[in-house]
């Protein structure tokens, strides 16, 4: 039964910024489209709601459809409903943001998306107002980076304080002092001893370390504050 019949059609969409960090640059994960309108252009992955889904199911089934994974980092971020902004039909885009290992995805899944990692200083022009989405994620990474520690969502399960490091001077593109991170680093208390050294390492062996995964959970949402605080307006 309809009991809206003099409502509008209105299409909900939920597209995807989905980031990655390979160990020297932030990267988007972006398609090529293969349907009109804008055929052949640049664009966030993304689709239609159904019918009976809720935005955050519909988002995790997205992302797992490109990516093959399903338990990573997503949030909701931000919705545009601009009238006129999908030249194909009247939609409204709900965004959300993810986090994921590059390494960890199925690359034959992005493969078959027509899909590609590129870096955010050469990512292509984007279809409709994609460009907006990406900026307004950007600096919500940014933010978030600063007072949260999601940037362990985007190492490998064992890694580094120098790859930590690496993931946050690319976040904000500047330099950041090695001790002073290192120690604001240490004292939030999330890192793990493994006991290894990373045998990769052209210098020094670096002590590998991994996530407490429990205080990560429990402690999210505190405010951490290991990065300098003219960081979080970058």
């Amino acid at each position: 039964m309809n009991n809206y019949p003099q409502a509008a059609r209105i299409l909900v969409a939920i597209d995807c910024i989905i980031f990655g960090f390979d160990g020297k640059d932030i990267k988007l994960l972006l398609i090529k489209r293969n349907f009109d309108p804008e055929k052949g252009k640049w664009s966030l992955m993304g689709g239609f709601l159904d019918a009976n889904e809720d935005l955050n199911d519909g988002a995790v089934r997205i992302l797992n459809n490109l990516t093959g994974l399903k338990d990573i980092y997503v949030e909701q971020l931000e919705t545009f409903g601009k009238a006129g902004r999908d030249p194909g039909e009247r939609t409204v885009s709900v965004v959300f943001f993810a986090l994921i290992k590059i390494d960890d995805h199925d690359s034959e899944a992005v493969k078959s998306h027509n899909a590609s990692w590129i870096t955010l200083d050469s990512r292509p022009k984007l279809i409709f107002d994609h460009e907006q989405m990406v900026l307004r994620a950007i600096e919500h990474l940014k933010y978030n980076a600063a007072l949260h520690p999601i940037g362990f969502e985007l190492v490998p399960e064992r890694f580094t304080i120098p790859q930590l490091q690496k993931l946050y001077e690319a976040i904000y593109n500047i330099p950041i002092d090695r001790r002073n991170f290192s120690r604001k680093l240490l004292s939030t208390g999330l890192l793990i001893d493994t006991g290894y050294k990373n045998n990769n390492s052209t210098t020094k062996k670096a002590t590998l370390y991994k996530l407490d995964a429990e205080r990560y959970k429990a402690k999210f949402h505190s405010f951490w504050n290991f990065m300098p605080d003219s960081m979080k307006s970058q």
